[in-house]
């Protein structure tokens, strides 16, 4: 068998660093693929080469809808987890 190579703790932690950076960045663009779905079957009746005001003004809303909802989850989980709950 193998030996697996040994990590200094300095390239343990650099790894670490790099693993959460990269699950932020996958969880931000699933995020945004499920903003995208969302919104477009919300909006979108029909498929033009161009938007109608109404769902401009519609995709413009939800897009906003789902960020301040985004940010007041997050925003109550810090809480949460500074008071110790």
């Amino acid at each position: 068998m193998s030996q697996q190579p040994q990590f200094s703790e300095n390239d343990q932690r650099e790894l670490a660093q790099f693993l959460e950076a990269e699950n932020a960045k996958a969880r931000i663009q699933q995020t945004v693929h499920s903003l995208t779905d969302t919104c477009w079957d919300k909006c979108i009746s029909k498929v033009n080469n161009k938007l109608d005001r109404s769902e401009e003004a519609c995709l413009s809303n939800c897009v906003e809808r789902f960020l301040d909802t985004s940010l007041f989850i997050v925003k109550r989980l810090e809480d949460m987890r500074s008071t110790g709950m």
